[in-house]
């Protein structure tokens, strides 16, 4: 059983969501990542503790190539925080909590 409070995202709703979210944490993951699977519940903290500031969605790297590609990913789990539509912070691979939480700090 899942509780993922995080949607997944395709590329068509990608550019409709950095427009309209003032900061937008995007987790670039993939079913067969393992070490995406320990940053999963990091960004339900994430998007538990903020959930009136922010939106955190996920975005399958399988599913959605064109966007991984677009910002230059090579390796997931990727994070990336975006403020007013601009990419303002990347964060690459299995973090602490802390990291993701100081990152979307700095931009509310």
């Amino acid at each position: 059983m899942s509780t993922d409070i995080v949607a997944y995202v395709q590329e068509s709703e990608f550019d409709t969501l950095l427009s309209k979210e003032k900061v937008l944490v995007v987790d670039f993951t993939a079913t067969w990542c393992g070490p995406c699977r320990l940053v999963s519940p990091l960004m339900d903290q994430l998007a538990n503790e903020y959930k009136d500031r922010l939106k955190v969605v996920k975005v399958d790297v399988d599913n959605n190539k064109p966007i991984f590609k677009k910002f230059g990913l090579r390796s997931i789990p990727a994070v990336l925080i975006f403020k007013d539509g601009k990419l303002a912070e990347t964060i690459i691979g299995v973090s602490p909590y802390e990291q993701f939480s100081s990152a979307v700090e700095k931009l509310l």
